[in-house]
């Protein structure tokens, strides 16, 4: 009998929704008569995707939620769970075994998943991001090597970019690959990897220009490394203030030899496909932070409808009421800002204004989004005992990983900028 796995290749995802979903009414859909331009409405197949990864998040993520974040453990429960449904790994293309799902698709998923663990959801959207250099600028026999891998197990990958001294600054990356024959010897280290304590191999930014002076653009190499090649050594993980069961470590490469295939479009093309991957995953970002705070949102309804103080529900307040009244409009802002910056790139369009708005906007709507929820809950909210703190504990990294808020608002200016000088600023 064909294994679930092999039956999601060639069914419809409304086959694996039935799988999992429990018996429920099914829901009229009025769709709209107008074929072309602007609409809100979801595909059936969206619908489907969305529903399939609401239950999924809902009923085996939410309950456990708490404690991965108190174990810190990795989730590979939940992780393999989620590849047998086909969450996983959702944009490697078809022709390699995967879903062949657009950004948008992809941020229906990560919004569902965050609702109930950013945590968890930062470790599935760490494959994407490890995934995405190969998808856009890998060659047939490195696709069907390495993301074929991903769709025969429950297997993960990471991004390996930032260093000890080279966060945002990428150009002063100093782990170093030099070409020796037909093979690269890499020496250097990564930090603050997601997945790398666990990942099976990674996309390496390293430079491999001599020249101190030359520009980023054609400084730097990317390449596929396989995790348990020798001279990896995998760190410890570390222990974060929020998204606790996300694996994050250090990585040292020491004389790594990778061999002239595993250079991903050539030498010096490094950079620009460590920067385009962030068109496409940027929107994920966005659509996790935004994910995380309508939870925020919704356990701080339901807590204001349930308290009394001085007679009356808490929500009855127009103190409480207007910040759950900000809350619902920041919230519904980032998630405008995701679809516009997923559904950009999808239609092949270069999208980086429009992620950066998304990724700068929903990080900073959750800072506030969750603070304001554990405001709403008084002391209780300060609690373990309360979901809210571990929300707000979760939502600082959306200001830091994938780029700073600050980061984003550079390139958002400079974009701005060159729009206007090109006369394109509506």
């Amino acid at each position: 009998m064909a294994s679930y796995r092999q039956l999601l290749r060639v069914v419809p995802v409304s086959r694996s929704l039935a799988r999992y979903q429990s018996t429920t009414a099914e829901t009229s859909i009025k769709t709209s008569s107008i074929s072309t331009g602007i609409s809100f409405d979801l595909s059936d197949e969206q619908k489907e995707i969305k529903e399939l990864a609401r239950k999924f998040a809902r009923e085996s993520i939410l309950p456990k939620a708490a404690e991965y974040d108190r174990s810190m453990e990795y989730p590979w429960e939940i992780v393999k769970q989620g590849w047998e449904l086909g969450l996983l790994n959702p944009h490697i293309p078809t022709e390699y075994g995967g879903m062949g799902l657009g950004t948008f698709e992809g941020c229906l998923i990560t919004e569902e998943i965050a609702y109930a663990c950013t945590g968890i959801q930062t470790a599935l959207e760490a494959n994407n991001l490890g995934q995405m250099p190969v998808i856009i600028a890998g060659n047939n026999e490195q696709k069907k090597m390495y993301l074929g891998r991903m769709t025969e197990e429950p297997l993960m990958c990471a991004y390996g970019v930032t260093e000890p001294g080279a966060g945002s600054d990428v150009a002063s990356i100093r782990t170093r690959a030099e070409r020796k024959g037909d093979e690269w010897v890499i020496n250097g280290q990564k930090m603050w990897i997601t997945n790398g304590g666990v990942a099976n191999w990674y996309f390496l930014l390293a430079r491999t220009s001599s020249d101190p002076k030359s520009p980023a653009s054609g400084a730097f190499t990317g390449f596929i490394v396989d995790a348990n090649s020798p001279g990896v050594t995998k760190g410890r993980k570390e222990v974060n203030m929020g998204q606790r069961c996300s694996n994050t470590a250090g990585i040292t490469f020491e004389d790594v030899i990778v061999p002239k295939e595993n250079v991903l479009l050539g030498e010096g093309a490094g950079f620009k496909i460590a920067m385009g991957a962030f068109d496409r995953t940027r929107p994920p970002v966005a659509a996790g932070a935004v994910g995380l705070s309508q939870r925020a949102l919704d356990e701080a309804t339901k807590y204001a409808m349930e308290r009394k103080t001085f007679g009356t529900q808490i929500a009855n307040h127009q103190a409480v009421s207007f910040m759950l009244a900000e809350m619902a409009m920041e919230t519904e802002l980032g998630r405008l800002a995701w679809m516009r910056a997923a559904w950009e790139v999808d239609q092949g369009r270069r999208n980086t204004y429009y992620a950066s708005i998304a990724k700068g906007f929903a990080g900073d709507a959750a800072n506030r989004i969750t603070s304001n929820a554990v405001q709403v809950f008084g002391g209780n909210g300060f609690n373990t005992e309360y979901p809210v703190e571990k929300l707000m504990r979760d939502a600082k990294i959306y200001q830091i990983y994938e780029g700073t808020a600050q980061i984003q608002r550079l390139i958002i200016a400079r974009e701005h900028l060159s729009r206007a000088k090109m006369g394109l600023v509506h």
